[in-house]
């Protein structure tokens, strides 16, 4: 499923958050880098209408973020740099059945979607927990859960290793490379996006690099100096 931005800026007032830009996104995986304030999360926004363009447009799957905004938001999950703020029900289960009952499934489909998605990404064992008693790479395993339990094409992840130690962040990664949907990664663990498809790079605003992986890194390397 591509993205296109066509000509598609963001602004807050007088303060421009994203530059207008044109580019198509169709690659599986796709890193976003930039130092904090670069635009990188405006952007990724963007593509779910979480933050609307005000300049231009952004299409997902032939579908516009403004006009089709409820049918974008379908196709696009987003997982927030902390997860634990989107995990609503105190049960893991019951979370993750939250989204789909709230479409009007039946228990019974609701019930096997929820089973469906625990033993897709082996995660049976949280199932009864406590939101409050997961580790960090428990609550993005749950909170991965509860979104791709609605069936999106598109997920986003901000910043997913985030503060997690190195047994959790193997796991998220492994994840990651495992999931069959388009998966866009904002992220300051550069060796997480290092063997992506393509990796784009924010600098005030604005997009500065945009390729492969090893050539948008060290782009990247340059701006943080």
């Amino acid at each position: 499923m591509d993205i296109r931005f066509e000509q598609a800026g963001l602004r807050y007032g007088p303060q421009i958050a994203l530059q207008p830009l044109t580019l198509t996104l169709s690659e599986r995986r796709i890193g976003i880098i930039g130092l904090n304030g670069s635009g990188k999360s405006s952007f990724a926004r963007m593509i779910n209408g979480l933050a609307k363009p005000t300049t231009g447009r952004v299409i997902v799957g032939g579908l516009d973020t403004i006009a089709d905004a409820k049918a974008v938001l379908g196709k696009v999950g987003f997982i927030f740099q902390s997860p634990q703020n989107q995990i609503i029900l105190p049960v893991v289960r019951d979370d993750i059945a939250f989204g789909l009952k709230n479409r009007g499934l039946a228990k019974p489909a609701v019930e096997a979607a929820v089973e469906a998605v625990l033993e897709r990404l082996g995660a049976r064992h949280l199932a009864d927990r406590r939101a409050h008693e997961l580790s960090g790479g428990e609550l993005q395993l749950a909170a991965l859960c509860a979104v791709l339990v609605t069936g999106p094409d598109i997920l986003i992840l901000d910043e997913p290793t985030n503060q997690l130690d190195l047994r959790n962040r193997g796991r998220v990664e492994t994840m990651i490379g495992d999931l069959p949907e388009k998966v866009i990664v904002i992220s300051h663990d550069l060796a997480l996006i290092n063997n992506f498809d393509r990796v784009l790079v924010f600098d005030q605003g604005r997009l500065v690099a945009d390729g492969a992986p090893g050539d948008s890194i060290a782009r990247y390397r340059e701006i943080a100096r």
